[in-house]
């Protein structure tokens, strides 16, 4: 039995469809929104470990797709690994990211290096196995980066990043999960096939979407404060969150491309172009 996290999302989603012919079970916060791949559907948040151990009976392999960025996800996620632990799930597949660990550049990061720990101690009391997909920032995402007047601000200086298609990280995710052994225990680093400036993203997604995108430089002090002013409620980790991703760039932290989406895949990584036009939304 595979499980599927996530699965009323872009990511998550597009890995239950991969998946429809094993029947995954779709583990959700929302039935109403979950995919009708004709399966079962099983309710649970990350903070509900009753639910979470509940949803996850029977379950051999999972796919923990990361929770959405919050001040509570490190205590989310922990508390997913250990229902997944008690459940007696044999292999965890975690979408994780380029580098993650105390030290990353980019704050998040440093929440998934204490996932990925969790899930290394669970798996030394358990014997349960893993896959961490480390993945750099989506390539489909990044477009909307851009404020109203198509200009993508930050301190990314002329680093580069190696962003990766959210359908390559599905594509990866099936492999893996359809034969875990093959997998256990390793981490992937999910790329795209070459690494880009800010301003050549800007460039090349406009191009494909049909706007006047640019990048703009800003400082760190004006990275925080240009946020402060458009989000006034904004948490401090959010602007950290926010602002991270460009010094990461800049600092080559995410810079790195890697082959294992194509020799996972057997397909090439796909293009920036080409990432737009899988996740056009």
């Amino acid at each position: 039995m595979i499980a599927v996290t996530g699965a009323t999302g872009a990511l998550g989603g597009e890995v239950a469809r991969l998946l429809a012919d094993l029947s995954p079970r779709l583990v959700v916060r929302d039935p109403s929104r979950a995919p009708d791949l004709g399966g079962e559907v099983r309710q649970a948040s990350y903070d509900d470990r009753p639910a979470a151990e509940a949803a996850l009976d029977g379950v051999t392999t999972l796919l923990l797709v990361s929770a959405a960025e919050s001040a509570t996800r490190r205590e989310q996620h922990r508390t997913m690994v250990e229902a997944a632990a008690a459940a007696g799930v044999r292999h965890l597949v975690y979408t994780s990211f380029a580098g993650a660990g105390r030290e990353s550049t980019f704050t998040l990061g440093r929440d998934h290096g204490d996932t990925e720990q969790a899930i290394r101690d669970a798996a030394a009391r358990t014997g349960m196995t893993y896959t961490f997909l480390r993945d750099n920032f989506y390539a489909d995402v990044l477009p909307w980066f851009a404020d109203a007047s198509g200009v993508v601000r930050g301190p990314a200086g002329h680093g580069r990043l190696a962003a990766v298609a959210r359908a390559d990280v599905a594509d990866v995710a099936a492999v893996v999960l359809k034969a875990p052994e093959a997998h256990a225990d390793v981490a992937y680093e999910l790329t795209g096939p070459e690494a880009l400036t800010m301003a050549e993203v800007a460039a090349r997604a406009g191009a494909v979407l049909g706007r006047d995108l640019r990048y703009e430089e800003e400082s760190v002090a004006e990275a925080y404060a240009s946020r402060r002013a458009a989000y006034p409620d904004a948490a401090d980790y959010q602007l950290d969150a926010w602002v991270s991703t460009y010094t990461a760039i800049a600092d080559g932290s995410v810079s790195h491309v890697s082959g294992d989406v194509e020799r996972l895949t057997g397909h090439p990584a796909r293009t920036l172009e080409e990432a737009l036009a899988s996740f056009p939304g």
